[in-house]
């Protein structure tokens, strides 16, 4: 049996799934609860090489959360905006997820490792273990003195997206809707530009897959790094607010940047539904038009495993090597195959987080 293709995966949501399992969390990353798109096991067998965990702390609600599920089945939507959280409430919920992260790395020392720069990563993978990298989607657990910023940097935090889909004292992310464009609100606070330069001193990548249109220019005139999003499609293919204009794919690529392919049916099909019968044809074009206007060196897999309605012909991460399988069908050759499995991801890095 052909050994599948090794792959560093720009987002997943495992952390919260872990921290939310009702089942023994041992069992929940050793693989043998068998739920959800993520699991030591699977990622074994499908590949999974290395890729960044995301400590996102879901919103509060006094009821149940609205079926996010039905109601992107049928666009036009537009879902209520979760209301801002403090620091106050969110940095508990980050640190315990922090704290798995770590926990992940105890439990299965010979298979996972907890990375912290370019060099870790890539001993990881040559000792034949899965290179983990902390990430944080919305800084709502960093204060207005930034101090935690750098408590979370000792524990290992190396990408930071400043928003999710709620506003932040940093910025706006982009509403939950569909259709729409990215050009939603005011750019960043003064907080968030200080935010910004503090991560370029300490080599935090920032993530501008949420981000509004404003506050992506404003990190583009401050940063020092090449512009990433961990987990975004083509807008000109599936005019949703979270995915990416023409415009930004060319920001990104002229400063050596990044962009993973979300595997969110909801950002891929054109009506903008969360349909699991998206087929290969969907994921393709959106692929096809990332490279042309990124250039085949700054594409990579963004999968958002664990937090979002996935394609049936993906399923889960054991799909992926069937992912790579459909590619090579559409004709992409083996160095291209490498580059956006994972050689790419690997290369920014490297000039992005310290």
């Amino acid at each position: 049996m052909t050994a599948p293709i090794p792959f560093f995966d720009g987002h997943n949501d495992f952390l919260l799934r872990l921290l939310k399992s009702p089942a023994p969390r041992a069992e929940t990353w050793l693989g043998t609860a068998g739920a959800g798109h993520l699991d030591l096991g699977r990622m074994k067998r499908a590949g999974f090489a290395g890729g960044l965990f995301a400590i996102f702390v879901p919103p509060v609600s006094d009821g149940p959360p609205p079926d996010f599920r039905a109601l992107m089945a049928q666009p036009p939507y537009a879902l209520p905006m979760p209301p801002q959280m403090n620091h106050d409430a969110a940095q508990p919920v980050a640190l315990a997820m922090a704290g798995l992260l770590h926990w992940m790395e105890r439990a299965a020392p010979q298979d996972f490792a907890l990375c912290r720069s370019g060099p870790e990563i890539r001993a990881a993978m040559a000792g034949g273990r899965i290179a983990g990298l902390m990430h944080m989607e919305g800084a709502e657990a960093i204060g207005p003195d930034l101090d935690a910023l750098h408590l979370f940097h000792d524990m290992g935090l190396r990408s930071l997206g400043p928003v999710w889909s709620r506003p932040t004292i940093f910025g706006h992310g982009v509403p939950m809707a569909f259709p729409g464009g990215p050009d939603t609100g005011p750019g960043l606070t003064g907080a968030g530009k200080d935010l910004v330069r503090l991560c370029n001193e300490l080599g935090i990548m920032i993530d501008l897959s949420h981000m509004n249109e404003a506050g992506f220019d404003d990190v583009a005139a401050i940063s020092d790094a090449p512009l990433v999003a961990t987990h975004s499609n083509a807008h000109a293919l599936c005019a949703s607010p979270r995915n990416l204009t023409d415009r930004q794919l060319h920001m990104i690529r002229d400063t050596g940047g990044m962009v993973g392919l979300n595997y969110a049916t909801f950002y891929l099909n054109a009506d903008g539904r969360a349909d699991a019968g998206t087929g290969w044809d969907t994921i393709l074009r959106h692929l096809d038009h990332l490279i042309a206007e990124l250039g085949e060196d700054h594409v990579g897999l963004g999968s958002d495993f664990d937090g979002c309605v996935l394609p049936d012909v993906i399923g889960d991460v054991t799909g992926v090597p069937h992912l790579f399988a459909a590619l090579a069908d559409h004709g992409f050759d083996a160095p291209l195959l490498h580059k956006l499995a994972r050689e790419n991801w690997l290369s920014c890095l490297d000039r992005s987080i310290a």
